[in-house]
């Protein structure tokens, strides 16, 4: 990476008390949170927002409480909820519909977990067998021998609305956001400079790296190297037959664990677009962010429609829509929220591997605290960069 000369630095360039890198979702929350506390906040993204190039676009997105065999996600979601809402209130944006949230199984480990941990944790559910799951929703086939719960705190989660009111709210708040600003350099110190593919340079107390799957080309220039995929996921919509019929009013959003090769399927009601379902594999191909239209995911297809077939016989088996998005995997499938290893006040939230969306507002609040000096709200635990030391270049 080029590095710039340091007598081009301007001493009379603002310095931010955060510059937040990456307006996606999370970087978004992050923003907002550091503004709503008085924090001179920049927030800078690559591409002209809005945009289809990352995480966090489209309509919808899964929320629940339970987390199965994860449970301080479950935690975390009892403030999420209650964040939602106040995002809700200070945007006049409706952001939550609760529909419930399905799983489903043969006495399998993440079924099971889910319900110990609806229990545990005192949280409105109910327990079907295949006849109460029938009467439930008719318009479903699976197995005789499974176990379906419901977690009635689940829904949906309107995923643009929800970016956008964070990116007015936090302009409200004093903040400011320059798009098109394409991060290429970061040169760590007391106070960081943030140059970009424009020529400009900005200076910050402090720098959160929020960059979705780009985090696999960027940390890897600040000798920080870590198990991190990116994977395309194709998002898909089925038509219904009988229009109406899984609708949002009628119909929870899904998850089931090791439904396609080991990889989950989840699905929403059909909400977003008038007649058609959302039903997608929560797995890809690994691909290089820049380049992600050139993978080969026919086989996520091939393998939905067969998947849709047996289970849907109310919708058609050919997708009316497919779009795209992108997961960026941590190998245990826990967030990164730390600060750098040499440099610490340079914040990294990284490797939200399909599910980070729902916590975003928790995210935002623990990575503005890591960035301002604060004692985390969470034990920071299971998501400390140190977990990878025996596989990574810290």
């Amino acid at each position: 990476m080029y590095m710039f000369p340091h007598n081009l630095w301007n001493p009379t360039m603002t310095l931010y008390d955060v510059i937040v890198v990456g307006a996606g979702i999370e970087g978004s929350s992050t923003a907002y949170q550091l503004a709503r506390q008085g924090k001179k906040t920049l927030l800078l993204e690559q591409f002209p927002i809005p945009h289809s190039r990352g995480s966090s676009h489209g309509q919808s997105r899964i929320t629940r409480k339970a987390y199965g065999e994860m449970e301080h996600y479950t935690v975390m979601m009892k403030e999420a909820y209650p964040l939602w809402e106040t995002l809700e209130r200070e945007s006049g944006t409706k952001i939550f519909r609760e529909t419930g949230m399905l799983t489903m199984g043969s006495s399998d480990k993440f079924t099971m977990g889910t319900i110990r941990c609806l229990q545990r944790h005192g949280i409105a559910h109910e327990v079907f067998d295949y006849r109460g799951i029938k009467q439930a929703y008719p318009m479903i086939e699976y197995p005789k021998d499974y176990t379906f719960v419901v977690d009635k705190t689940g829904g949906i989660l309107r995923a643009d609305k929800a970016l956008l009111a964070y990116h007015e709210t936090f302009r409200r708040f004093g903040g400011e956001i320059r798009d098109g600003e394409k991060v290429v350099d970061i040169v760590p110190g007391d106070t960081v400079e943030v140059r970009s593919a424009s020529s400009n340079t900005y200076r910050g107390r402090a720098v959160v790296l929020a960059v979705g799957a780009w985090a696999t080309k960027i940390l890897p220039s600040m000798q920080l190297r870590l198990p991190l995929k990116v994977l395309r996921i194709n998002v898909l919509y089925w038509k219904e037959k009988v229009p109406g019929r899984y609708g949002a009013d009628r119909f929870p959003v899904f998850l089931q664990e090791n439904a396609v090769e080991n990889h989950a399927v989840y699905g929403l009601p059909s909400e977003e677009y008038p007649g058609l379902v959302k039903i997608c594999l929560h797995w890809g191909p690994e691909v290089d962010p820049d380049i992600r239209d050139m993978a080969d995911d026919s086989w996520v297809i091939d393998k939905m429609k067969g998947y849709v077939s047996r289970h849907f016989p109310e919708l058609e088996s050919e997708p009316a829509i497919a779009e795209t998005c992108m997961y960026t995997w941590s190998e245990d499938e826990n967030f990164i929220l730390d600060r750098h290893p040499t440099w610490k006040n340079i914040i990294i939230g990284a490797g939200f591997s399909g599910h980070g969306f729902k916590l975003a507002p928790v995210v935002g609040k623990v990575l503005a605290e890591l960035a301002t000096n604060q004692t985390p709200s969470y034990d920071m635990t299971p998501f400390r960069i140190q977990r990878f030391r025996q596989n990574s270049k810290l």
